[in-house]
């Protein structure tokens, strides 16, 4: 492994870099699958939906709500959510956010909690949806994302199999 890697393929023979095969398989394939897996994922998600899956962390209970912002939190109500609440909800959004942010990470039944899912359930075992209603409403709307996701992919899955199987059927017929 400690041999000279030699280029085979897109380079002159003129020039030569000076690294290991080591180097080459350890660094140099890393590196290129990770930009092959970057422009896979920036292919199937849109800038509009990589927003929306940054700011649906921001009440992620993981080490002690490290990633916890009030002002992402109310972006995702606003942006994303905007039928959902009215203008005085989101005023009394950053207003618990606020008494959440003080509040939940020092109660101790809701810490060692590793997921949003897990989060929802703390809060009505400890009826603090109770007092933190618009959080706990916002939650629960972003904890159906994935499920929205999956029911509207596989609905245009059934569509696009639909059409293909009338086109079949279409040139069968002609």
């Amino acid at each position: 492994m400690n041999a000279q890697y030699i280029a085979r393929r897109g380079r002159s023979r003129s020039h030569h870099d000076e690294i290991s095969l080591e180097h080459y398989y350890r660094v140099d394939i890393f590196l290129a699958t990770i930009d092959y897996q970057l422009q896979e994922l920036h292919s199937r998600f849109n800038d509009h939906t990589v927003e929306l899956l940054i700011l649906s962390t921001a009440l992620d209970p993981r080490n002690g709500f490290m990633l916890f912002k009030i002002d992402d939190f109310c972006k995702l109500a606003e942006k994303f959510y905007p039928n959902d609440f009215m203008e005085q909800e989101l005023v009394r959004l950053r207003i618990e956010l606020q008494h959440f942010e003080l509040d939940i990470p020092n109660h101790p039944e809701l810490q060692e909690l590793s997921g949003i899912n897990e989060l929802c359930q703390g809060l009505v075992k400890t009826r603090k949806s109770v007092i933190y209603h618009v959080i706990d409403r916002l939650i629960r709307l972003d904890l159906t994302l994935p499920v929205s996701t999956a029911t509207s992919e596989w609905a245009f899955s059934i569509m696009k199999k639909s059409r293909q199987s009338s086109k079949i059927r279409w040139k069968i017929i002609s």
